[in-house]
């Protein structure tokens, strides 16, 4: 094997959650000698300046492919059927004009079709999962198997998921809207299972997670799911690794050091971050709670606030109340727009994390050894409430989307309550924080990376024989 190592197609689902994470790893990939190119969308470039600033151009290339049409897909099947139809041929012709093509395709759970285009070209596909290796065991579950709701509208119905680790179970209203509410027979849904269907064919999967976090769910799917031992479990990847922090994913929308002097002047752990993702753009009644509990708790915070796109903007969406800003003046720092929530984290002035519990969001209070304040709204943010709450002992539960909103003064005291240096909550976290720092540094995550590098170098390349 030559100095340098094999070159792989990474491709990112394009949404901010699942890029960034993924150029995490990919920055580690660089770092461990592998040449990479990147397939980018308009939109997102700007996300690969900090790994183009740091790599060489040997070693480091983008693919640029077109953005989707402008016009809003009405649903994520159809969103993943958009961009297979808009790339796959667009890869096809590259992978044509290359002499020495990529050994590998590494894409995300999303772009499952993927599968197809590594079988046409007699490539290996290994699928990156942002999520939780818990998360994607029940999206296998729910794809292999048909879910039985006695009434589509029943909303609290129960359903339990024995054949997955601790048996778990959920109301009707966590499960994906696509298998709870779409007929078997809809063609969407059928795309949206055939999609994470073809991740089962992949030669491997690389999860953002670490095996002290997930060991059960690792294990479950090496043994039941997937049957092999090609699945890596390489996090959490946070940017580090000689990577400024400060801009991951973006600018903030206040200047870094005011932010920085204002959390300096705090005790320690005595500051509540709040932020419920790049995503979600909070109700009328949530906004108005999250802010009469900030206020009535009288805790200092942090709050990442999200306003909505022109494309989002409804009757139902939350505003800051009027006047709120000068009432929490000395108490409050607001944050419109994105928001350095790494180094927000990592303050030591923060204690406690007010959260939608997305992946990223989920290992990054971890990795920081915060107390975590859950209030999931949709996707996986359930199954990762679990996971914080009933396993890891680090969460405390706030709400549920719009089906369980506290009441302002129950918000108050949680708030209030988590930042309490005695609860089991805050040695927990510290502990689990621990926990994950080792396993990058030098521990199992860094030993997995280490395997997976030496697996994808291992791979024959193509000799062309298997070029369309």
């Amino acid at each position: 094997m030559s100095a340098a190592g094999h070159h792989i197609l990474v491709y990112p689902f394009p949404t901010s959650g699942h890029f960034i994470p993924f150029l995490d790893l990919t920055h580690r990939l660089l770092n461990r000698r592998l040449t990479v190119t990147v397939l980018v969308t308009p939109n997102n470039l700007h996300l690969l300046d900090p790994l183009l600033t740091r790599h060489a151009s040997s070693s480091l290339h983008h693919l640029l492919l077109p953005d989707m049409d402008p016009l809003p897909a009405p649903n994520l099947p159809a969103r993943l059927r958009r961009l297979r139809d808009l790339h796959y041929p667009a890869l096809l012709q590259w992978f044509q004009s290359l002499t020495s093509p990529p050994v590998a395709i590494f894409s995300d759970f999303f772009l499952g079709w993927t599968q197809s285009l590594a079988s046409e070209l007699g490539l290996r596909r290994i699928v990156f999962s942002p999520s939780s290796s818990f998360s994607y065991s029940l999206n296998m579950s729910l794809c292999r198997e048909s879910l039985r709701i006695d009434d589509p509208q029943a909303e609290n119905q129960t359903l339990s998921f024995p054949d997955i680790p601790n048996s778990p179970k959920y109301p009707a209203y966590q499960i994906n809207s696509i298998y709870r509410t779409y007929k078997d027979a809809d063609p969407d849904k059928e795309f949206y299972r055939r999609n994470w269907l073809q991740n089962l064919e992949s030669w491997g999967v690389v999860f953002n997670t670490f095996s002290d976090l997930e060991a059960i769910y690792i294990d479950h799917l090496k043994k039941e799911i997937m049957g092999h031992d090609r699945i890596w479990a390489v996090g959490p990847v946070l940017g580090d690794d000689g990577l400024d922090t400060t801009n991951r994913g973006g600018s903030s929308s206040v200047p870094f050091q005011e932010l920085v002097a204002w959390l300096d002047s705090r005790d320690d752990n005595s500051v509540v971050y709040v932020s419920f993702g790049s995503h979600y753009v909070l109700t009328l009644k949530q906004m108005d709670v999250v802010a009469s509990g900030l206020e009535e708790s009288g805790v200092n915070f942090v709050w990442s606030v999200r306003e909505p796109k022109a494309s989002q903007v409804s009757r139902d969406h939350g505003v800051i109340p009027d006047g709120f800003e000068d009432r929490v003046a000395g108490k409050g720092f607001l944050i419109k727009g994105w928001a350095p929530q790494l180094a927000v984290l990592r303050h030591r002035a923060v204690g406690a994390f007010l959260t939608h519990c997305g992946w990223n969001s989920t290992l990054e209070g971890i990795a920081a050894g915060v107390v975590m304040l859950t209030w999931p709204m949709g996707a996986d943010q359930f199954t990762n409430t679990k996971l914080l709450v009933d396993e890891c002992g680090v969460g405390i539960r706030v709400g549920e989307s719009t089906q369980n909103i506290p009441e302002s003064s129950t918000l108050a005291r949680m708030l209030v309550e988590s930042l309490d240096g005695s609860r089991a909550e805050r040695s927990q976290a510290k502990m689990l924080s621990e926990e994950a720092l080792n396993a990058v540094n030098g521990g199992t995550s860094d030993n997995d990376l280490g395997s997976l590098v030496k697996a994808i170098n291992e791979i024959k390349p193509s000799t062309g024989s298997n070029k369309i």
